[in-house]
């Protein structure tokens, strides 16, 4: 088992920490591991997010898998596995971004919001598929799609979920969730950070 799918296996909940600047990273990244969080990304239109992927892969190691969100272009996927991250999430199905990543041995999410754009990401490499925004869906759309996608496909909504919200996308079939600004938004402390972070754990685990 990669070291991924053993931190999704753990907890399918990956945190976006959309803002995050490098000198809170390490203490936002202790309070989301304290509370059980895994799965770490920062998005690339963050202040210096390298500088914050390096210092929490190297903070986390052995306790969570980071990443970076809003990837876009094939250049930043190196750029991200020299800062340490093994992750690359996207907004969108770039084709030459998944094929990069998987050609790097790191793990896709991209962004899908049709099943075209889900199985051409899925024939590039992706592992799996992030549903974006999700407000722009609804769980009766996600079940629609895992009707016909493969078996075992893992879809993350991602976009305006909160604690009380994941249950119907749960029930149609969601793998796990990406969590942004319930979870953590600029300015929020690291204990508030770690306060949302085990309510949104326990939303999961008591489900």
């Amino acid at each position: 088992m990669t070291p991924f799918d053993a931190a999704f296996a753990q907890l399918p909940l990956i945190a976006i920490l959309r803002g995050l600047r490098p000198e809170e990273a390490e203490d936002v990244g202790e309070a989301l591991v304290e509370a059980g969080f895994t799965l770490i990304e920062v998005p690339l239109n963050s202040p210096d997010p390298l500088v914050s992927i390096e210092r929490l892969a190297r903070r986390l190691e052995g306790r969570a898998v980071l990443g970076a969100g809003t990837v876009l272009r094939v250049a930043d996927v190196a750029a991200v596995e020299a800062a340490g991250g093994t992750m690359v999430i996207s907004p969108n199905a770039n084709l030459e971004v998944i094929r990069a990543t998987a050609a790097a041995g790191m793990v896709s999410l991209p962004g899908i919001a049709t099943p075209t754009e889900a199985f051409a990401a899925l024939e590039a490499g992706a592992n799996a598929l992030k549903l974006f925004p999700a407000e722009a869906a609804s769980p009766a759309v996600l079940k629609a799609m895992r009707a016909v996608l493969p078996t075992g496909t893992r879809v993350l909504p991602v976009g305006g979920i909160a604690p009380d919200t994941m249950a119907p996308w749960r029930a149609a079939g969601a793998a796990g969730f990406g969590l942004g600004s319930a979870l953590y938004t600029t300015g929020l402390s690291a204990e508030e950070v770690g306060a949302r972070a085990r309510a949104f754990v326990s939303a999961w685990r008591g489900a």
